[in-house]
């Protein structure tokens, strides 16, 4: 299950780095669309949280340490956070649906916080190859 555990992590990981790319073509699209972000929308709305999901089931089952558990579970969370921030920032809009400059300071946290989700997720994958490394309990005591 350590296994598992890594590879879920690493999965994680990727799904982190092809956020970015996600959202940069979607910046660079052109013309602009309601569906430029699309790939983007749906990596951080379903893979990232899924994958961050089953990694801490199976860091659970394969009894990782509590804080480790905790840190798998954190992009989750942190995808929350990306929810709320474009919410906000949609709520300091104008009428019309453009952004001021309210709008564009909350937004602007929105790529912020993204790092802090890969930093989270490279730590996480780290710690889980170490952990899938490393010889388990029963492995390490003496046989009587």
């Amino acid at each position: 299950m350590r296994r598992v555990y890594a590879v879920l992590a690493g999965l994680m990981l990727l799904a982190v780095v092809a956020q970015f790319y996600f959202a940069a073509v979607g910046a660079f699209a052109k013309p602009q669309e309601d569906n430029s972000f699309a790939l983007h929308s749906m990596t951080g709305v379903m893979i990232i949280p899924v994958l961050s999901l089953l990694a801490t089931i199976a860091a659970a089952v394969a009894r990782a340490p509590g804080r480790l558990i905790g840190l798998t579970i954190l992009p989750l969370g942190l995808v929350v956070v990306q929810m709320l921030i474009i919410a906000v920032g949609g709520v300091l809009d104008e009428s019309t649906g453009n952004t001021t400059a309210g709008s564009l300071a909350i937004l602007g946290l929105h790529a912020i916080n993204g790092l802090a989700v890969m930093a989270v997720a490279g730590i996480v994958f780290r710690q889980a190859r170490l952990f899938s490394t490393a010889a388990a309990p029963s492995e390490t005591a003496p046989v009587r």
